[in-house]
């Protein structure tokens, strides 16, 4: 459906300018959009690439586990219905590391590989359990330390100061993360004291 938006909306700006007499401007516009697209995929690489490998570092060295060991209560908690050594949990927690450290990217297959395992869980049925509304609820939310992507952008856009937006952030993501959790536990124990399942 968003590949339909997307279309549909490049379809309807290159009719308009058609009809607007400003087709120059758009091809002018894809051209350098073009551009700056490769120029900041370059200058994205270098930045997750050195915090990719700080990660890779942070796994081999066990400091990763430590945090997730920390973190491995409150997750617990979080979502009851996971075992406590099941592979959701610790596909779930890789997931939650990355974000924190703001590596999007390295979060996605984690995240992936959790729903499927949470959906294992759920017997396979095609309507989403407690735990996978949860585990979306806080993906989306993405409580994070440092804004890994935001600063590399930042910097390549040649920011005065690109580390301000790390206070700032951490802040919005760690409201977002607690909004979303208590939402999320309202309306569950509102179904469950109505008799919802």
């Amino acid at each position: 459906m968003i590949n339909l938006i997307w279309v549909f909306m490049a379809g309807f700006g290159i009719v308009f300018a058609m009809f607007n007499g400003t087709m120059e401007e758009v091809n002018e516009a894809v051209f350098q959009g073009a551009q700056e697209a490769v120029t900041l995929c370059i200058g994205l690489i270098s930045v997750l690439v050195f915090w990719l490998g700080l990660m890779n570092i942070a796994r081999h060295s066990g400091l990763l586990d430590t945090f997730a060991k920390g973190f491995r209560p409150i997750v617990q908690r979080l979502f009851p219905e996971v075992p406590a050594n099941h592979p959701a949990m610790g596909y779930i927690l890789s997931n939650m590391m990355a974000n924190m450290f703001g590596l999007g990217n390295a979060a996605t297959p984690f995240g992936i590989k959790a729903m499927e395992e949470l959906k294992a869980l759920n017997g396979g049925r095609p309507s989403a359990s407690r735990s996978m509304i949860t585990f979306l609820v806080i993906n989306t939310s993405s409580l994070t330390i440092i804004p890994t992507t935001v600063l590399a952008i930042r910097m390549n856009y040649d920011s005065i100061s690109p580390a301000e937006i790390v206070l700032p952030t951490m802040i919005a993501t760690f409201c977002s993360t607690t909004g979303g959790i208590l939402i999320d536990r309202y309306i569950y124990y509102r179904k469950h004291r109505n008799g919802v399942k």
